[in-house]
C-alpha cells in the first residue's frame, strides 16, 4: 500500500474535520466559541503543509508545503495562547493580553520567512520514499529556533493547565486534566520524531485530534460528575424538603431538611412513603404532577406546608423519575398574622384600630341587614387632665382599663376598637345593648394601679343604624354628637342621637352654608353693650356679634355661636367683629375719643391664624390706637400650651393693646393662672355669685377677688349686673367697671350712639 498517499489522505480528513469544528464554533452562542473558532482554523494550514509536503515529489511544492507547515505552526502557538487565556481565565477583557508571545511568534514567522533570502532557517535533501522521490526537511539554526519558540510555548500553555487544575475542586479537574495530557502526548510524539528522524512528521496527526478535543471539551462537554455533585450539594443545602424517586415511584435520594421532616436515613429510604402519608394523607387522584397547600393542626400550634411534585422526563419523553418539593412556610404564615394583626390592631389596647373597625363595621352592616344594631361612641371626659395631673404611663393604663371593661361587656356578635386617643367605637345589636348595666358600671368606673385611685367620666353616645348604607364615619360622628346632649353630667353617661339630634344637626350643617354670605352682607353684625366706670359714665362697650337673618330674623348668639365654636368657623365671625370694632373705633375719632371698643378672641383663634398679625394689620389699616380695641380672652386659652399663650398676650400688651380676662371664675384654674397671665383687665362673672347680695359667704368672695385684683394692679370689670343694688354694692367693694342689663342690653350701632347722647 502507498503509506504517502494513506498520509495524504488522512491529513485531508482531519484538516476537514477542524474545518467542520470551526464551522460549529463560530455558529455556538458560547463566548468560548470565537476563541475555540480561531484555534481549530490555525491547525488546518499545518496539517494542509503536512499533507503537501508528504504526498508532493516536486522539490518546489515541498518547499512550500514546509513554510505552510512552520509558519502555520507559530499561528496555532499564537491561537493555542488566546485560547488557554480564555479557557482558564474566564472573560477575554477581564485579562491581561499576552502580547508579548504574539510579538516572539510574529519575529519567529518573520525570521522563517527570510530562509527565502538566507536560508538560515531549514532545506529539503532529496531522497527516495515508496519508490517515489521525497524531499525531507534539513532544519539549519532558525529551525531550530522557531522549534524552541514553539515548544517553550506550549511547555507554558501545559504549566497554566496545570496550575489551574491544581486550584480547582477534583470534580471539576478532568476538564484541564484531559487538555494536559494530550499537549503532553504531542510534545512527546513531536519530540520522538525529531529523535528518530522519521522522514514524515506524525505528530500532527496529534495536532489534529487535540485541535478535535478542545472542539468538544469547550462547546459541547458537559462534566456529568461535576454536575451530578454539584447538583447534589445544591440540593442537599436548600432548606425545604426534597425527595427524589425512581420511575416506580420508589425513593431514592432525600436531601437534610427531608430527613428531619420525615425522620429517616440513608438505611430507611422505604419508609419516606410511609411518613409522608401519615403527615399529609393520601392524595385521591393519579396525577404525576400537582401542587396543594396543607395544613397540619390547628389554631396556633397549626403548621403550614406546600407540596409540588414535578416528573423529569428523558429526551424521549420517558419517564427517568420525580421528586417531592416541600416547603414549610409556618414561620411565613405566623409572621404575615403577626404583620395582619398589629396592622388591625391597636398597639396600646389590642382593640381594633379605626380603619379596620370602620371595614368590619361595613362588612356587618352589608352582610346582615336584617339584624338591628346601635353604632356606640365612648369618650372619656377631660382626659387630658388625667395625663397632666398624674402621667402619661397611667393614662395608657386608664385607655387599657377601658379596653378590658369594653372585651367584658361586649358579645361575641359585637365589633369593638380603638378610634383615637381616649375614644373608643363599637357595633352592638341592640338586644346586646343593656343601658342600665352600663350606667350603673360608670356611674363609679374608677382606675386604680395600686399606688393612684381616679375615677373617670365616661360618656356614651348611641346612634341606632337606620340605614346601612349611610357611612361608618357618619355614623359615628351622630354617636359622638349625642355626647353633647348629657346635661346632668355625673348621673347621666349614655346618650341616644334621636330626631332632636338630627334636626340640630341638619340646623347646624344649614347656619354653617349660610356664614360667609352672612358676613360678606352684614347680617352678623357687631351690638355694643356698654360699659361704664363707679360714676356712671360711659367708657367703652364690648362688641358682641349678633345675626339677623332675613329668613329666620334676629338669631340669639346661643343659636350660631357654640356651633362656630366647635366646626371652628368662630375664627371667620371674630376676624368680621375686629374689623367691625376697628371701623367704628375710626368712625368715632374727634367724636368719641375717650370710648374704647372690647373684642373677644376665642381659643379656636389661636390654632388657626396669628392673632398678634391680623389685629396688628387692622389697627394699621384704620389708623387707631391699639389701647382702644380691648382684647377679651377667656381662661381656657390658657388650657393648651400656656407657655406660648404668654407670650402673645405680653406682645399685646408691648404693642399697647389691654388685655381682657373674660368670664373669671367660670373655669378650674383662674386663681392660678392670675398670678402668671399677662393682663390688665378682670372680668368677674356675676353667674358665678348669682345670690351675692343675698348671701354673705359669696359676698365675701366677690369682695377679695376685687380686693385681690386691686393688689394686682389689675383692673376690676364685673359684667352680668342687673340690679341697682348689685352696682352699689359692687362700687362700694371698689370694682372700677361694670357692664350689664342694669345700664343696657347688647343694641345696635345706631342705638348706642342714642345711648351715649342720654348719658351725657
Amino acid at each position: 500500500m502507498d503509506m504517502r498517499l494513506v498520509y495524504f489522505v488522512l491529513f485531508v480528513i482531519i484538516a476537514f474535520a477542524l474545518a467542520m469544528c470551526t464551522l460549529e464554533s463560530t455558529r455556538t452562542t458560547k463566548s468560548i466559541g470565537k476563541s475555540v473558532g480561531l484555534l481549530e482554523f490555525s491547525l488546518i494550514p499545518p496539517v494542509i503543509g503536512n499533507a503537501i509536503f508528504v504526498f508532493s515529489s516536486y522539490k518546489l511544492v515541498s518547499i512550500i508545503g514546509y513554510y505552510i507547515y512552520i509558519i502555520g505552526m507559530d499561528i496555532v502557538m499564537a491561537m493555542l495562547v488566546n485560547f488557554t487565556n480564555y479557557y482558564c481565565g474566564g472573560r477575554r477583557d477581564s485579562k491581561r493580553k499576552p502580547t508579548v508571545m504574539y510579538f516572539i511568534l510574529s519575529a519567529d514567522i518573520v525570521q522563517i520567512l527570510l530562509n527565502v533570502v538566507f536560508g538560515h532557517a531549514f532545506d529539503v535533501q532529496y531522497l527516495e520514499f515508496d519508490g517515489k522521490p521525497y524531499y525531507k526537511l534539513i532544519p539549519h539554526f532558525g529551525c531550530t529556533l522557531h522549534r524552541i519558540v514553539d515548544y517553550t510555548i506550549l511547555a507554558c500553555v501545559i504549566l497554566i493547565f496545570a496550575l489551574i487544575a491544581s486550584k480547582t475542586t477534583r470534580v471539576f479537574r478532568e476538564r484541564y486534566t484531559v487538555i494536559i495530557l494530550a499537549l503532553v502526548i504531542i510534545c512527546l510524539w513531536r519530540v520522538f520524531y525529531i529523535w528518530s528522524k522519521q522522514s514524515v512528521d506524525r505528530s500532527m496527526i496529534g495536532y489534529g485530534i487535540f485541535g478535535i478535543l478542545v472542539f468538544y471539551l469547550a462547546v459541547y462537554y458537559r462534566p456529568l460528575r461535576l454536575l451530578d455533585k454539584m447538583l447534589s450539594r445544591i440540593a442537599s443545602r436548600i432548606p425545604d424538603s426534597i425527595f427524589v424517586y425512581d420511575p416506580n415511584g420508589k425513593p431514592i435520594w432525600i436531601n437534610e431538611p427531608a430527613k428531619a421532616l420525615t425522620g429517616v436515613n440513608e438505611d430507611t429510604l422505604e419508609l419516606v412513603v410511609e411518613r409522608l402519608t401519615d403527615m399529609f394523607g393520601k392524595r385521591d387522584d393519579d396525577k404525576t404532577d400537582w401542587s396543594e397547600d396543607r395544613v397540619i393542626g390547628t389554631g396556633d400550634e397549626a403548621l403550614y406546608y406546600s407540596l409540588e411534585m414535578h416528573s423529569v422526563m428523558d429526551e424521549k419523553n420517558h419517564l427517568m423519575g420525580s421528586f417531592l418539593y416541600v416547603r414549610d412556610h409556618t414561620e411565613e404564615k405566623l409572621k404575615l398574622k403577626r404583620e395582619l394583626y398589629n396592622l388591625n390592631h391597636d398597639n396600646l389596647t389590642g382593640l381594633y384600630t379605626q380603619p379596620y373597625l370602620y371595614e368590619k363595621i361595613r362588612e356587618r352592616l352589608d352582610n346582615d341587614k336584617e339584624k338591628e344594631y346601635f353604632l356606640v361612641f365612648l369618650d372619656v371626659k377631660n382626659f387630658k387632665i388625667v395625663n397632666d395631673i398624674f402621667n402619661s404611663a397611667f393614662g395608657d393604663f386608664a385607655l387599657c382599663r377601658i379596653a378590658e371593661w369594653i372585651k367584658e361587656n361586649m358579645t361575641e356578635d359585637c365589633l369593638y376598637g380603638r378610634i383615637a386617643g381616649d375614644t373608643f367605637g363599637m357595633l352592638v345589636p341592640s338586644d346586646d345593648f343593656d343601658a342600665d348595666k352600663i350606667e350603673e358600671d360608670l356611674s363609679n368606673f374608677k382606675v386604680t394601679d395600686g399606688n393612684v385611685e381616679h375615677q373617670l367620666h365616661i360618656y356614651l353616645g348611641v346612634n341606632a343604624v337606620s340605614k346601612s348604607d349611610t357611612d361608618v364615619s357618619v355614623l359615628f360622628d351622630r354617636a359622638h354628637f349625642a355626647i353633647s346632649s348629657v346635661t346632668d353630667e355625673y348621673n347621666t353617661h349614655i346618650a341616644f342621637y334621636d330626631d332632636k339630634l338630627r334636626e340640630k344637626v341638619m340646623w347646624d350643617q344649614k347656619i354653617s352654608s349660610y356664614l360667609h354670605e352672612a358676613i360678606e352682607t352684614m347680617q352678623i353684625r357687631p351690638y355694643l353693650q356698654p360699659i361704664t366706670d363707679n360714676g356712671g359714665n360711659v367708657v367703652g362697650a364690648e362688641a358682641l356679634a349678633r345675626w339677623i337673618h332675613p329668613e329666620y330674623g334676629f338669631m340669639p348668639p346661643v343659636k350660631f355661636i357654640p356651633l362656630f365654636e366647635n366646626n371652628g368657623m368662630i375664627v371667620d365671625v371674630d376676624k368680621h367683629m375686629w374689623r367691625c370694632a376697628c371701623r367704628l373705633l375710626s368712625e368715632w375719632k374727634g367724636k368719641h375719643d375717650d370710648l374704647f371698643i372690647s373684642v373677644n378672641i376665642s381659643p379656636m383663634d389661636f390654632y388657626y391664624i396669628n392673632v398678634v398679625s391680623e389685629i396688628s394689620k387692622l389697627v394699621k389699616e384704620y389708623d387707631i390706637e391699639p389701647k382702644k380695641l380691648r382684647l377679651e380672652i377667656t381662661e381656657t386659652v390658657m388650657m393648651n400650651d400656656a407657655d406660648n399663650r404668654m407670650r402673645i398676650l405680653e406682645e399685646f400688651r408691648k404693642q399697647g393693646f389691654i388685655v381682657e380676662m373674660d368670664d373669671f371664675g367660670s373655669g378650674y384654674s383662674s386663681l392660678n393662672l392670675l398670678k402668671d397671665m399677662p393682663v390688665d383687665v378682670l372680668k368677674i362673672d356675676m353667674k358665678f355669685l348669682s345670690d351675692s347680695t343675698e348671701n354673705e359667704k359669696p359676698m365675701k368672695i366677690l369682695k377679695n377677688i376685687i380686693k385681690l385684683s386691686e393688689e394686682l394692679e389689675i383692673i376690676s370689670l364685673t359684667e352680668g349686673v342687673e340690679t341697682k343694688q348689685q352696682y352699689q354694692q359692687l362700687s362700694e367693694m371698689g370694682c372700677k367697671l361694670f357692664q350689664g342689663y342694669y345700664f343696657s342690653k347688647p343694641v345696635p350701632e345706631d342705638e348706642f350712639e342714642e345711648y351715649l347722647k342720654k348719658s351725657v
